[in-house]
């Protein structure tokens, strides 16, 4: 018995010990564990229902109704759809035009000249503009009768089109008016990019005789490639899943030309009483935006092994 307690008193035995020995692998999941865990319970559990969800036809009130596959059969011979999905990928590729525009900006306004902090200023604007805000301004702005785009078209003797009521026109000015703050927000991100640039390599590229564009290229815009991955990531994801300002401009129209597959998922859910049609809707938009980052990181980790050897 003696033995017993003596053994049971040793230091290995005391909680203090199993951290010290344990501590290279406890630590860092104590850390990550507050972070995975609102990761489990905020994207991956309700995805993984919304795609169970997406099995069933289901008004939101009533019992459930297995139909399988049916919902996505349904979905890809829906006219609606097709052009959602393709007002989609105009989204995505026009918007990428906003990382380009962010880091001109950022370039024009980080120069050391005088009034450079007035420009900086009207440049930021729009980022803290609510979304609400800029579909109404750009809606009068778009306005045939008296709107902005009308004076300037008066000018020249021209009537100007209406762009909101147009069906090969409408999702351009909305993705026109969602770039004005997009650009805003890659030119901050750019600009902290251009505020952290390493002196030391700026100060060889100098004394190697670089300057002008070989400068930007081969010495500052590899350093931006942090800021470059966010800018470029959020961007994408913003576009697919463009929702506040079609919600304002237009509500989808004319007759659906300018909705989006998360608007269309809304009405369906909404005003349909769809919500396994509409959770059909978010998983495939799910799986697109999934397929893009998968694209896109193991593009960025190929590139970055390469650099490595």
């Amino acid at each position: 018995m003696t033995d017993v307690l003596r053994a049971s008193a040793t230091p290995n035995s005391r909680p203090g010990s199993l951290w010290r020995r344990h501590r290279e692998w406890l630590t860092p999941v104590l850390l990550l564990a507050p972070g995975l865990i609102l990761f489990l319970l905020i994207i991956v559990i309700p995805t993984l229902q919304s795609f169970r969800l997406s099995l069933y036809e289901w008004d939101g009130i009533g019992p459930k109704t297995w139909v399988g596959l049916g919902n996505y059969t349904e979905l890809f011979a829906d006219p609606q759809f097709l052009t959602s999905l393709k007002n989609n990928v105009i989204w995505l590729v026009l918007f990428l035009i906003a990382p380009v525009g962010g880091l001109v900006l950022a370039l024009l306004v980080n120069q050391k000249i005088k009034g450079i902090r007035l420009a900086k200023s009207l440049f930021f604007m729009p980022l803290v503009l609510a979304p609400v805000t800029v579909g109404v301004v750009y809606s009068w702005f778009y306005d045939p009768t008296f709107g902005m785009m009308a004076l300037i078209f008066n000018v020249f003797g021209a009537t100007a089109p209406a762009i909101l009521s147009d069906p090969d026109l409408v999702t351009f000015g909305i993705v026109a008016a969602a770039l004005w703050p997009q650009v805003a927000f890659c030119m901050v991100l750019f600009l902290a990019g251009l505020n952290n640039l390493d002196e030391d390599v700026l100060g060889a590229g100098r004394v190697d005789g670089a300057k002008g564009f070989p400068m930007f290229w081969h010495v500052v815009l590899p350093q931006l490639r942090a800021a470059s991955f966010i800018a470029l990531t959020v961007t994408v994801i913003g576009a697919l899943r463009s929702f506040d300002l079609i919600a304002i401009m237009t509500q989808g129209g004319p007759y659906g030309s300018s909705s989006v597959l998360a608007y269309q998922m809304y009405e369906q859910a909404i005003f349909s009483y769809r919500m396994g049609y509409a959770a059909a809707i978010a998983t495939v938009l799910f799986g697109v935006m999934a397929v893009f980052i998968v694209f896109y990181l193991s593009r960025v980790m190929r590139a970055e092994a390469r650099r490595e050897r």
